[in-house]
């Protein structure tokens, strides 16, 4: 009975079908370093507090919290920017009012791919890398990113050559 026989695959069905899947690298892979850059600061914090952050080596950004929870970052462009426009300036003021508010984050399960592409796109050097709360974990810098993005990529080449040259498949 034409019913009840099983149907069998047509000869497309059957070829083996081989996707090409990259290797996604996670923020996660670089983490330790972007734990070592983290500085945090609370949003009622003076501006001069910030900037004392700041004068240390490597710290470029620093995040913004209320509650433990990152609502923004100050720079030290966003606190020249502030000087420049000259009367009035108060070293003493809250850090919130001269933090950048719309800020692009990243969770440690994100593509690195993903983060980089976000970082070009908006022209910015550093992503805080935030947890499922939204509490800073460490601050992602683009070198790092690119760093970690080319070795994938000289890693990659390295394995194709050795496939064609025959290595490790006599």
């Amino acid at each position: 009975n034409p019913r009840n026989r099983a149907r069998l695959p047509n000869r497309m069905d059957t070829r083996l079908v081989t996707e090409k899947r990259e290797p996604v690298m996670l923020v996660e892979q670089i983490l330790p370093r972007a734990c070592e850059r983290l500085a945090v600061i609370d949003a009622a914090a003076s501006i001069k507090d910030a900037a004392a952050m700041m004068a240390k080596p490597h710290i470029n950004l620093v995040v913004v919290c209320r509650d433990g929870a990152a609502i923004g970052v100050v720079t030290k462009m966003d606190i020249v920017v502030e000087i420049s426009r000259g009367a009035g300036f108060d070293l003493g003021a809250p850090v919130q009012t001269v933090m950048t508010r719309d800020v692009a984050y990243c969770r440690k399960s994100d593509a690195l791919t993903d983060i980089w592409q976000t970082m070009k796109a908006r022209e910015i050097q550093s992503v805080p890398v935030v947890d499922d709360k939204h509490m800073p974990i460490g601050i992602l810098y683009a070198r790092d990113a690119l760093q970690c993005l080319l070795q994938e990529v000289e890693t990659d080449d390295e394995l194709l050559r050795d496939f064609i040259s025959g290595v490790g498949y006599r």
